[in-house]
């Protein structure tokens, strides 16, 4: 990243000098609001049914797994489809998916949430990959880093929004209109990217569509990584928060919520508030922190670093489970931590990936990323079903966040930086 790139644009001068990137924002609003809806329904619907830790545990380890089993693929697409069909094909898949919640009604039919989870979240597989691989193209470079934690924050504001909102709703009616929701929200959303002004870069278009060279650009793409070692380090920033921290966090909040605080049916209500919790942090920490790090590189990685040191401050507070607020507050302090790391290594990759392998990047993250929380889902939902206790599994938790923290502060001082520029 470059320390003499031109001045950095604020948030409101893009999003009113930019129409694609405004029009690319709007669709994220109106899909992520009903993909909050979705959550908070289908994991209050899960524990309701089931009563199991390790059932809401596989919920997770479902939607983490399904992206990770589709990544190779996804990326490939990314690379070298149109990005904007990409994005508006995922919508419509998932819509129509996401109505399959309406037929489970009984413990019976438990499965087939784990199904249509596995081919919602496949779909945002390659949603999320295309989307973070078209941001650079619809942008100049001194709107990057606004386009990035704008789009990041939104996620957040969404969270807190669509969080807060589905919880109430769910509490109160119970998960199935929110499912019904969620769909709509997918078609409005690929209504909106169909109006998007993009062209695909030449390599697009020229590349080639064989079976085989796909297999080949998928071993190009892992070569990569494998040669650019800082490009890996960075891309597994997201699997590290996810495998220690949020993976593992987003079973025990639906415990603490049904469990500990419940408000509403199957405390539906009481997740709600902590998810939007989560998303005022997850928020607040990206802005937080490039106010600070002004799209510097060196300032950037430091910032990783105080993220996972938040982190862990945030599940110390929870720990005693005293009192919902402290609960709360220690959320909000590990959301700010986690949306810190989140936003500041998908900076650095958007600056430094180079356009003919950037989507097999975001891919590879991706895939990371979600196998790190189906990892951490998948061995705290079973922790839930024993003798130990959540005291002590979270204590556990912040202790070994402190391996992640330790390796990318080693790294940021003694390891290779990466010196490539956006193609």
């Amino acid at each position: 990243m470059s320390e003499t790139m031109p001045q950095p644009v604020g948030y409101l001068e893009l999003l009113r000098q930019n129409k694609n990137f405004r029009t690319l924002w709007a669709g994220q609003i109106v899909s992520l609001l009903g993909d909050w809806f979705n959550l908070i329904a289908s994991a209050s619907l899960i524990a309701i049914l089931t009563q199991s830790g390790t059932a809401v545990g596989g919920l997770f380890v479902v939607r983490m797994l399904a992206p990770f089993l589709v990544s190779p693929i996804a990326g490939v697409f990314a690379d070298r489809y149109n990005r904007k069909h990409l994005l508006i094909i995922t919508d419509i898949v998932r819509a129509i998916t996401v109505l399959g919640y309406l037929f489970v009604r009984s413990p019976e039919h438990v499965w087939l949430i784990y199904v249509l989870a596995a081919l919602q979240h496949g779909g945002q597989g390659f949603f999320f990959p295309a989307r973070n691989s078209i941001l650079p193209d619809i942008t100049e470079s001194n709107e990057l880093g606004a386009a990035n934690a704008l789009s990041a924050t939104t996620w957040s504001v969404m969270l807190s929004f669509g969080a807060a909102i589905g919880g109430i709703f769910s509490g109160l009616f119970g998960p199935y209109p929110a499912f019904a929701l969620d769909a709509v929200t997918f078609i409005v959303s690929a209504v909106i990217l169909a109006r998007l002004d993009y062209t695909p870069p030449p390599e697009t278009g020229e590349s080639d569509k064989s079976v085989m060279a796909g297999i080949n650009q998928y071993i190009e793409g892992l070569n990569y990584l494998r040669r650019h070692l800082d490009i890996l380090v960075i891309a597994s920033q997201k699997m590290a928060n996810a495998l220690f921290i949020a993976g593992g966090y987003e079973v025990i909040q639906v415990i603490i919520a049904e469990t500990y605080f419940p408000i509403g049916e199957g405390g539906g209500i009481s997740l709600g508030i902590i998810y939007a919790t989560t998303g005022v942090g997850t928020g607040l920490g990206p802005i937080i922190a490039r106010m600070y790090s002004k799209d510097r590189e060196r300032q950037t990685r430091y910032a990783i670093a105080a993220g996972y040191v938040l982190s862990i401050i945030g599940i110390l507070c929870i720990v005693p489970l005293a009192n919902f607020p402290l609960v709360l507050l220690g959320t909000f302090l590990r959301g700010f931590g986690g949306g810190t790391v989140w936003v500041m290594s998908t900076q650095l990759l958007l600056e430094l990936a180079p356009l003919d392998v950037r989507g097999r990047v975001f891919s590879s993250e991706f895939a990371l990323n979600t196998l790190g929380a189906a990892i951490g889902a998948g061995v705290i939902g079973p922790m839930l079903d024993t003798s130990l206790t959540l005291p002590v599994i979270m204590t556990g938790m912040a202790v070994l966040v402190v391996l992640p923290l330790s390796l990318w502060t080693a790294w940021t001082f003694f390891g290779q930086r990466e010196t490539l520029k956006v193609a």
